[in-house]
């Protein structure tokens, strides 16, 4: 079947069982992590064959890549609009608060981890990995840029671009530590103090 012009037309029973194989590996490769999962147990875990799998993805590492650019996709929109509802200025604990309501989703860490790891050792999968934390820094970078004027970055920032590292370094610092400790609120806690002092020259800590 195709859409009139040769190309094959993607039928919504087909999009729903793509859907629901990555949705039951994201499951899998958070409880067990990506290298010891099998085709076999996402199917099991999906409720589908071998067959429907193959019908969507060549091999278990496209099926990673997929699910991976998907949510990272998800999180970046997600990021963006958070900080598009906060009013004028830079309100860090509000800006904070709605940012990790997205980000600190321990599941997604741990898939995001076995990710970076893969991508280390593969070089199309690092360009995919960087692009997508470049979308997450320009998020910021936009935000930041809104805010200076009313607040003033700290001039040892570099502008809104550099905050914006700055910003995303610190998340990766806490976000380390959320995953050994599965502590979610006091993630939410610490990088709320490390924002404030960042942003702010320490001026503000609440």
């Amino acid at each position: 079947m195709t859409d009139g012009l040769g190309a094959p037309r993607v039928t919504r029973r087909r999009a729903r069982t793509r859907a629901d194989l990555l949705a039951a590996a994201f499951a899998v490769f958070a409880a067990k992590g990506f290298g010891r999962v099998s085709i076999e147990e996402v199917c099991e875990a999906a409720g589908y064959s071998r067959g429907a799998f193959y019908s969507n993805f060549a091999t278990l590492d496209e099926l990673f890549f997929a699910l991976y650019r998907e949510r990272a996709e998800l999180i970046a929109a997600q990021v963006a609009d958070a900080l598009a509802q906060v009013g004028p200025g830079l309100d860090v604990p509000a800006c904070v608060d709605r940012v990790t309501e997205v980000l600190f989703d321990v599941d997604w860490l741990l898939v995001k981890t076995d990710f970076l790891v893969h991508a280390a050792r593969d070089p199309d999968t690092a360009r995919a990995l960087l692009a997508h934390r470049a979308r997450l820094r320009e998020a910021v970078a936009d935000r930041l840029r809104r805010a200076q004027g009313d607040t003033e970055l700290p001039a040892v920032l570099g502008g809104a671009d550099g905050a914006a590292h700055a910003v995303v370094a610190a998340y990766d610092g806490v976000t380390t530590q959320l995953l050994l400790d599965k502590d979610v609120p006091a993630a939410r806690a610490w990088l709320k103090q490390l924002l404030t002092a960042l942003l702010t020259d320490g001026s503000r800590t609440s």
